[in-house]
């Protein structure tokens, strides 16, 4: 089961998506791919992963650096999951003070 909730940025509007795993989705409002992966039947309200991103992006918004990070599912084909490791990989010094 999905769950869904609007999320007003200083950006625009946003909706995030999450599972029992954690954040499988964030989208603006307007975007390309707007939705893409949201599952039919997504329940839309709260959900504890999805009040951790808020509260994350509300850190963010306001100009800090969060000091955690929200659960992340990350769903995708082979070549994308080897994408973000690569990604997750290269951010980590940056995060760490080591760049």
């Amino acid at each position: 089961m999905q769950y869904q909730k609007k999320y007003r940025s200083p950006l625009g509007e946003m909706l995030l998506a999450a599972n029992d795993r954690g954040l499988v989705g964030i989208w603006f409002r307007g975007a390309e791919h707007f939705g893409r992966g949201l599952e039919p039947g997504s329940r839309e309200g709260e959900h504890p992963f999805l009040l951790e991103a808020e509260r994350w992006l509300d850190c963010y918004f306001s100009g800090r650096e969060p000091e955690f990070q929200p659960p992340v599912h990350w769903q995708g084909t082979p070549f994308q999951q080897t994408v973000w490791l690569s990604l997750i990989h290269i951010s980590e010094p940056t995060r760490l003070g080591m760049i």
